[in-house]
């Protein structure tokens, strides 16, 4: 976990999955160079700032059990993205990460973890470091297993059409046992239908 923020009570946040959320969906970003932040991430996180929730990053970096870059490698990355969204205002409040695989790699990172998606583990930790109300709040990914990490805790879940959602939202949403609490184009409009909802409670 990698985080910056100073802890208050019972804040709620807003959870971001990062590849195909935050930043373009590339397969593993194993060069700084495959990492691109969409152009409207800024703006997004940026009024999840000045709304007053906390912006955490919940992220499945498998790569690392696969050998494909080391922990090391991941801070940089992590380091790049903090470093350009500050360079537009826009500030992550912490980032926890999952380097496990159930079946491929050697351990400590071969392992049957509770915090691999869809299990809410990273959920379940930033609650208790930053002190967060999970049912009060919002986990936004491209990937069903977003969607279940949040209903697993009670949080509510917004599905963005980015990275691999369109392909899941269309091919296999029919079979899901719960659909999302809401369908957004890209974390701008996730983010934007989040803060309309505020005034009612989560």
């Amino acid at each position: 976990m990698e985080t910056s923020y100073n802890t208050q009570s019972s804040r709620p946040a807003v959870f971001l999955d990062r590849d195909g959320t935050v930043n373009e969906e590339v397969g593993y970003v194993c060069d700084p160079a495959q990492f691109r932040l969409y152009e409207y991430a800024a703006e997004a996180v940026r009024l999840v700032n000045q709304a007053g929730w906390l912006a955490v990053v919940v992220t499945s970096q498998a790569g690392i059990a696969r050998g494909m870059f080391d922990e090391k490698f991941l801070a940089q990355i992590h380091q790049q993205m903090k470093t350009e969204l500050a360079d537009a205002g826009a500030t992550i409040d912490a980032i926890y990460y999952c380097p496990h695989h159930p079946t491929v790699g050697e351990p400590p990172y071969r392992q049957e973890c509770e915090c691999r998606k869809p299990k809410p583990g990273m959920l379940k930790q930033a609650a208790e470091e930053l002190n967060l109300d999970l049912t009060a709040s919002v986990v936004i990914g491209d990937r069903f297993r977003d969607l279940a990490m949040a209903q697993a805790v009670g949080a509510r879940s917004v599905l963005v059409l980015t990275g691999y959602g369109r392909e899941e939202f269309e091919n296999d949403s029919a079979n899901w046992p719960q659909q999302p609490d809401y369908v957004a184009e890209n974390l701008l409009e996730a983010v934007r239908w989040v803060i309309n909802q505020a005034s009612t409670k989560f």
